[in-house]
């Protein structure tokens, strides 16, 4: 299968790696520094044992330069692919099949449902005019990895990738690309829900992340405060109310789920990650898209409210935007 990833960064780099390296034709969409790597001396993986291999692949800054693709895996930040998203039309056709890669709530989250797209997602309508639905699938991405130099990844834990179809279901097309995505050494799962998956990764990971941006501190110390976590474990509850209304239940308690957390140690989320390097923090599609849906469905979001609003304005001062909103 002819696969593009649009964006190397940490999730992009390891799956253009493993796909590149498992035989198949892979190009990317690249800038900066990490275009200039990858075309000089490939997109190096290295695994959690510290092995080193080197993918080489296709790699250009405009999706004019490449050809189209029968995959075309998206894994650009939400700020980015909301500004950015209409530069993809070069790799989109009739026949291509379209899987974002990317955290919290897509833009079609709703739409399989005919609801009007989320203004927090896709203020502009980029995305939906850019990326047809119909030849969409959903994924979630439970496995951790970081980029520790222009064109390079390393693998930290996890293997698992969810897919499936945005209306639920099973298809031809979700299984192929599992299939792709299974030969290329990963967990590859078919979901018939997936926006149930999507909610139940979100539900996890919507206060911690931010909370992690906010204090500086990595998921143990996080835990550890029992304020931090009641509070966490309150937005969590209002988030749950909201899944019960749109069908996807939260089965598992807050308490149960942050014990998990707990196993990961003094684990750095990506979004703090994100604040120390200095780039734009994933808001929106995290905690904003909880906020407009819970407005939708009638559930109030006091404490998710707040987050929301305490990360947002973080994130702008430390940016030098002020308090605009």
């Amino acid at each position: 299968m002819k696969v593009c990833v649009a964006g190397l960064g940490a999730v992009g780099g390891l799956v253009a790696a493993r796909l590149a390296l498992a035989g198949h034709e892979v190009s990317a969409l690249a800038r900066g520094a990490t275009l200039t790597a990858v075309r000089e001396r490939g997109l190096v993986l290295v695994s959690h044992q510290g092995e080193r291999r080197v993918a080489h692949i296709e790699v250009a800054a405009t999706a004019a330069d490449l050809t189209r693709p029968d995959l075309l895996i998206v894994t650009f930040k939400g700020p980015a692919l909301a500004a950015d998203a209409s530069q993809l039309s070069p790799l989109i056709d009739a026949h291509t099949v379209v899987l974002p890669m990317m955290n919290g709530v897509p833009w079609w989250f709703l739409q399989p449902g005919d609801a009007e797209p989320l203004a927090s997602v896709d203020p502009h309508g980029h995305i939906a005019a850019t990326l047809p639905l119909a030849q969409t699938l959903g994924a979630v991405v439970h496995l951790t990895c970081v980029g520790t130099a222009p064109g390079e990844v390393r693998h930290g834990f996890g293997e698992r990738l969810i897919v499936g179809e945005p209306g639920g279901g099973a298809g031809e097309r979700v299984e192929r690309v599992a299939a792709l995505l299974h030969g290329a050494g990963f967990a590859a799962e078919r979901s018939s829900d997936i926006r149930r998956d999507i909610w139940f990764k979100l539900w996890g990971n919507m206060t911690t992340n931010p909370v992690s941006a906010l204090t500086g501190a990595a998921c143990d110390a996080i835990l550890d405060d029992e304020l931090v976590s009641a509070f966490m474990a309150r937005g969590m509850a209002e988030a749950a109310a909201i899944g019960a209304r749109i069908g996807c239940p939260i089965e598992q308690t807050p308490e149960a789920r942050m014990a998990v957390t707990r196993q990961l140690g003094a684990f750095k989320t990506s979004m703090l990650v994100d604040a120390e390097t200095g780039r734009a923090l994933e808001l929106d599609a995290l905690v904003g898209a909880v906020r407009e849906i819970g407005a939708r469905v009638g559930v109030a979001t006091p404490n998710i409210d707040a987050l929301h609003g305490l990360a947002r304005l973080m994130d702008r001062t430390r940016r030098g935007e002020g308090s605009r909103h």
